[in-house]
This record gives structure tokens, sequence and C-alpha cells, in this order.
């Protein structure tokens, strides 16, 4: 993705243009991980040894281990990410965090952010990382006020608002996440299941997860937004 980079110069463009058409960029090619890098702390000593993100049959693939984080290179604000994504195989765990920004700031692994869950029964769920977001129905879902909070065992979990919404192991799920003026909505196989508001300001990256699952995704695609979509 050699162009990313001027593709990136058209979308911020796009973004300060109110007669500008939406722009969608494609963030993986399906060649290589032009426009990503990785972060994926046990190979801090293995230089070496294969970082489990790679491309197969034009399919972006996390392995889930070692577990680390394939982030963006570039910063973005006001955004939608949309993608496709199956557990290869057994499913598990693996995650999209939004808004990334200081790297290892949780058990030395995990980058600050809001974690929107891929994990299989869970995909939906918010998980802070450092970060906070405020939800409707706060006690209910998150439990009561004195466990809350955004680092180590503190309650961190904010469960989706409509259950398990994925398809069948080994189908493709659709996921589409938009960043607006500190709001952030999910939407999972064409259903809203996540919103809150008070989400990290400012510019941050997007990145996926490898965390115990081999997931394949693909059809990744970045879009500037002004608003979000009621």
């Amino acid at each position: 993705m050699k162009y990313l980079p001027i593709l990136m110069m058209c979308w911020l463009c796009a973004c300060k243009s109110a007669k500008s058409p939406t722009l969608a960029i494609d963030l993986f090619n399906g060649q290589n991980l032009s426009g990503w890098h990785w972060d994926v702390p046990d190979l801090d000593d293995k230089p070496e040894a294969a970082p489990p993100f790679f491309v197969r049959n034009g399919l972006l693939v996390t392995a889930g281990e070692p577990g680390g984080h394939l982030i963006t290179d570039s910063l973005m604000a006001d955004y939608r990410v949309e993608f496709n994504y199956r557990f290869a195989a057994e499913p598990g765990n693996c995650g999209a965090l939004v808004h990334v920004s200081k790297t290892r700031r949780l058990y030395d692994m995990f980058p600050q952010s809001i974690e929107v869950q891929l994990k299989h029964g869970e995909a939906g769920d918010f998980w802070c990382i450092g970060e906070d977001i405020k939800v409707p129905h706060m006690r209910k879902r998150r439990g009561p006020r004195k466990d809350w909070g955004v680092d180590g065992e503190k309650n961190r979990r904010i469960p989706n608002l409509t259950g398990d919404v994925e398809k069948s192991v080994g189908e493709w799920n659709n996921m589409r996440i938009e960043y607006c003026k500190r709001k952030i909505k999910v939407w999972l196989n064409g259903q809203l299941v996540n919103y809150g508001r008070r989400a990290p300001k400012g510019k941050g990256q997007f990145a996926l997860q490898s965390e115990g699952a081999e997931v394949e995704f693909k059809a990744i695609q970045l879009s500037p937004i002004k608003k979000l979509t009621r």
C-alpha cells in the first residue's frame, strides 16, 4: 500500500471540506501489511521469530499466538472503520482497538485504547484499557461503581446491548465502528450492539489483536465522517 500516505492526505482534506464526498480507504491491500506495524512483546528478544500477523490467500490473519497488536501507522479522528472477520478454526478471543495511543499500557501488553471485543460470544462488548467511556445504564451493565476502572483487576468490561448476534463459526461477520466527537458506536452484522460517549479525545490509531485464536480479516476500510450514523 505504497500510496497510503497520499490517500491519507486526501482523506484529511475531505474531512475539512464540506463539499468533499466521503472517501473510503482500504487499510488492507490484500497483498502485504503496508500501512501497519506490530507490537509483540514476546518478539523483543526474538527478532528472528515470525510475527503473529501475516497475509494468506488475500486475507489478513492474526494467529492468536504470541499475543500482540497490529497497529495502523496513521493517526485519525472522526472516522468509520468497517471490516469482515471470521474465526479460521476454533473460535476464541480477539479484538479491534479504537483510538490507540500508548503501547503496552496494561500488563505490558495492551495499548491504551477502547477495545471493541471480537471474542466469540461476546463480540461488541467494550473493554476499557487505560481509557474510559460512558454508556447508558452504566451500573446495570458494569456493576457497582466502586469496581469500575481502566487498569489491573478493575471491572473494565462493558457488555454489549444485544447479546450474541454473531454468525455461525466459519461464516463472515461484518463489524462497523464509528468514532466521532468523543462518541463511539458499534454495529455487528447490521445491528447496533454498543455505543458510548466521553471516549478518548484527539487523534488515535486503530489496531487488531492476536489474543489466543486465529482470525481472518478482509475488506478493512476507513472513511471520514462528520457525525455518527443514527
